[in-house]
C-alpha cells in the first residue's frame, strides 16, 4: 500500500468509524437519557423496571446478532467480492427472519406479558412498573428487530451516514416523546415504552431512502441460483454464532445478576447495579462503533483478500478504543455521584451505593470491551472454535463468581464483574499461546 493509498484507506477509515461511533452514540445517548428522563419525572423504581426488561431486549438483541450481524458480515464479504446477486440473496433472508422473530414477540406480548414479567421480577413494588413497560416493548418488538437488521446492512452497503441520521431522528422523537406520553398525557412507564417505539418506526422509515439510490446492492431476492435456501441459512447463523451466543449469555448474565443483586442488595442495591448498566452504554458506543468498523469495512477487506489493510483496520480499532476508554474511566472517577443523581437519585444511601458501584464498574467494563471485540477478530480470521470460546466466556464466567461472592463476601459483590474479567483474560492468553504452540509443532 503505497503513500496515496494509505491515505485514502485512513480516510474511508474515519468515515466509517465516526458514521458508526455516530450511530452508537445516538443509541447510548437514547437509552441512558431515557433512564435519567423516566428517573426524574417518575422515580428511582422506574429506572430499576426498565432495568429488570433488559434481559429480554438483550435476547431480542441476541436473535438480531444471529440473523442481521452474521448476515451483514456475508454480505460485506460478498459486496467485496462483487458477488452482488449472492449479498441481495443474504440480505433478503436476513430481514425476513427478523421480521418474523419480532412478529412472535408480539404475539408473546398479547397473550402473555404476565408470565415474562413474573419470571423476571419478584419484587411485588416493582412488578406493576416492569410489566407495564414490558408488555408494551414485546408488542412493538417487529420495530426493534428491524431497527437493528437494517442499521447494519445499509451501514454495509455504503451508506453509514445515513444510518446515523436516522438514528439520531429516531432517539431524538424518543426522547421528546418521552416528555410529552409520561408528563404531558401521564401515561407513565408505558409511555416511556411506546416512545421507544415510535422512534424506531420513524428511523425504518429514513433508512428505508437508502433503496432510492440506484448504486444500492440491497434488493429484495427470494432464490439465488447458486446458493440454496439452506445452505445459506446455515452460512447466516454460522457466522452470527459467535456473536449470538455471546449474547445469549449476556442475557443470562442479565437475568441472574438482577436476581443476585435484587436478593443480596434490595432495592438500593438493584438501583445501583442499574446505573452501572446504563455506564455500560457508554462503553458500548465506542465498542459498538469499533465492532461495526471491523465487520463492515474490515469484512470488505477480508473479501477482497486485503491482508495488510484488514490489519491496518484493527490496529487503528484497537488503538481508538483504548483511548476512549480511558477518558471514560476517569471522567466517572472524578465524581460518580453526579452521575447517580442524574438518574432520579434522592435518598443518601443509593447515591453512596451507586458511586461505590460506578468506580468498579468503569475498570470491571475495560476488559469486557477488549474480549468482545477479540471475539470479532478471530472469527474474521477464521478462528472458529476460539471465538466460540470467547462468546461463552464473556457471561458465563461472571455469573459463578457473581453468586460465590454473593454468598462468602455481599460487600464485594461488585467486584465480580471485574474478577471475572481478569481470569477470562489469562485463560484467553493461555489458549491463544497454546493455539501457538500447536501450530508450530505441526509445521
Amino acid at each position: 500500500m503505497n503513500q496515496a493509498e494509505r491515505k485514502a484507506f485512513n480516510s474511508q477509515f474515519w468515515r466509517f468509524l465516526w458514521s458508526a461511533i455516530l450511530i452508537a452514540l445516538s443509541g447510548c445517548l437514547g437509552n441512558v437519557v431515557d433512564a435519567i428522563i423516566v428517573g426524574n419525572l417518575i422515580g428511582e423504581d422506574a429506572v430499576s423496571a426498565i432495568n429488570l426488561t433488559r434481559p429480554v431486549v438483550q435476547f431480542m438483541f441476541t436473535l438480531n446478532m444471529l440473523l442481521a450481524a452474521g448476515a451483514g458480515m456475508l454480505v460485506g464479504v460478498e459486496i467485496g467480492k462483487k458477488n452482488m446477486s449472492r449479498a441481495a440473496y443474504f440480505y433478503t433472508l436476513s430481514l425476513t427472519s427478523c421480521l418474523i422473530v419480532g412478529l412472535l414477540f408480539t404475539l408473546t406480548g398479547l397473550f402473555c406479558p404476565d408470565t415474562v414479567t413474573g419470571l423476571l421480577c419478584n419484587n411485588e413494588h416493582l412488578f406493576q412498573p416492569t410489566y407495564k413497560y414490558l408488555s408494551i416493548m414485546l408488542i412493538g418488538s417487529p420495530a426493534y428487530m428491524l431497527m437493528w437488521a437494517l442499521s447494519t446492512m445499509v451501514g454495509v452497503d455504503g451508506s453509514p451516514r445515513l444510518v446515523s441520521i436516522a438514528i439520531l431522528i429516531d432517539n431524538a422523537v424518543n426522547l421528546s416523546l418521552d416528555i410529552v406520553f409520561i408528563q404531558l398525557l401521564g401515561w407513565g412507564i408505558g409511555g416511556s415504552s411506546t416512545a421507544t417505539i415510535v422512534g424506531h418506526i420513524v428511523g425504518i422509515a429514513i433508512m428505508c431512502w437508502h433503496f432510492r439510490y440506484k448504486d444500492n446492492h440491497l434488493r429484495l431476492l427470494f432464490q439465488d441460483v447458486e446458493l440454496k435456501f439452506r445452505n445459506a441459512l446455515s452460512q447466516i447463523i454460522s457466522q452470527g454464532a459467535p456473536l449470538a451466543i455471546a449474547s445469549v449469555c449476556l442475557t443470562l448474565l442479565l437475568f441472574s445478576a438482577n436476581n443476585i443483586v435484587l436478593s443480596s442488595l434490595g432495592r438500593t442495591g438493584i438501583f445501583a447495579f442499574a446505573v452501572c448498566m446504563n455506564l455500560l452504554q457508554i462503553y458500548n458506543l465506542f465498542l459498538a462503533g469499533v465492532c461495526r468498523t471491523i465487520q463492515s469495512l474490515g469484512a470488505i477487506q477480508v473479501g477482497k483478500g486485503d491482508n495488510e489493510a484488514f490489519r491496518l483496520v484493527l490496529t487503528k480499532s484497537f488503538g481508538f478504543i483504548t483511548i476512549a476508554m480511558i477518558i471514560t474511566c476517569v471522567f466517572v472517577w472524578i465524581d460518580p455521584q453526579v452521575i447517580t443523581r442524574f438518574f432520579g437519585a434522592s435518598e443518601a444511601g443509593m447515591i453512596a451505593e451507586g458511586s461505590r458501584a460506578l468506580r468498579i464498574f468503569a475498570l470491571s467494563f475495560i476488559p469486557f470491551c477488549y474480549i468482545y471485540a477479540l471475539m470479532i477478530v478471530y472469527k474474521l480470521y477464521g478462528c472458529h472454535r476460539m471465538a466460540l470460546f470467547l462468546s461463552f466466556a464473556l457471561s458465563l464466567t461472571v455469573i459463578p463468581v457473581l453468586w460465590i461472592v454473593s454468598k462468602v463476601a455481599p460487600d464485594y459483590l461488585w467486584y465480580s464483574y471485574l474478577i471475572a474479567y481478569i481470569i477470562e483474560a489469562l485463560l484467553i492468553l493461555l489458549f491463544h499461546r497454546l493455539g501457538h504452540i500447536k501450530w508450530e509443532l505441526s509445521n
